[in-house]
């Protein structure tokens, strides 16, 4: 039986090299959206949607908040966040952007990290709006490489868009919906007080965790093909070759409003 082909936003398959080798988030910025809040995080309960593997979600439950709850539509996604994450007070749940199942004004802080863009806009904010106290805070946030700093990096770029001229970027966290959503949010009826973080900081990884971070991507897949995605990741393995890392530049983009 023949495996059926990715979808844009459909992760099937990818949840383990995903798990594996996406770089956290910045430490400083979690620090930085928790301070926001006026009383101890013990005492703030969390909803982390379109959770993923619990990249995010761990370094929340990591902060000792009073509960985390994971929401995430993917079975393979959710059932590797379930095994990495066993030994930590996460309760996961089926649920989308749209529909999280969660109880109304139940939820302090609502999070979706790195995939708000696949989200209906406007149903997804009804729908936090109607999670979140008055007062709670939504948080959107994304990770992406500042590739302008490494020749390396462009290179590989490069050779993506040579392969594929349309290439567009639909999660890369500095295109698509990152490059009007401030005004959006602010725009948005039900919510205040909007803040945006940003945090760099150099990461090192060994090619087999660069290559394995590009098998995870679900949009450069569907939009190259196959063929054209083997022939990339071909040309990544040969260029890496001989090199004991890799130096990458990560941001830590958070764009939060607070629930009226």
């Amino acid at each position: 039986m023949s495996t059926p082909p990715l979808r844009h936003g459909d992760y099937t398959g990818l949840a383990e090299d995903y798990a594996r080798y996406r770089p956290g988030y910045s430490e400083t910025v979690l620090t930085a959206l928790l301070a926001l809040f006026e009383r101890p995080a013990a005492d703030l309960v969390a909803a982390d949607v379109g959770a993923g593997t619990g990249v995010w979600t761990r370094m929340l439950a990591g902060r000792r908040l009073h509960s985390v709850t994971a929401v995430e539509p993917n079975d393979d996604m959710r059932r590797m966040g379930v095994a990495t994450s066993a030994a930590m007070p996460i309760q996961w749940r089926v649920g989308t952007g749209e529909a999280t199942g969660l109880e109304s004004e139940s939820v302090d802080l609502l999070s979706m990290a790195s995939s708000f863009h696949w989200v209906d806009f406007e149903a997804g904010l009804a729908e936090f709006h109607r999670v979140l106290r008055p007062g709670g805070r939504f948080v959107a946030l994304w990770n992406p490489r500042l590739i302008e700093v490494s020749p390396l990096l462009l290179e590989i770029e490069d050779h993506l868009h040579g392969l594929c001229p349309s290439l567009k970027r639909v999660s890369s966290g500095r295109s698509g919906l990152t490059e009007t959503l401030s005004n959006r949010l602010w725009e948005a009826s039900g919510f205040d007080d909007l803040i945006y973080l940003e945090a760099r900081r150099v990461t090192r990884q060994t090619p087999p965790e660069y290559l394995g971070a590009w098998r995870s991507v679900n949009d450069v897949r569907i939009q190259l093909g196959p063929d054209r995605f083997g022939s990339f990741m071909a040309f990544v393995e040969e260029r890496l070759r001989g090199m004991e890392w890799i130096k990458t530049v990560h941001l830590t983009r958070a764009w939060s409003v607070r629930r009226i």
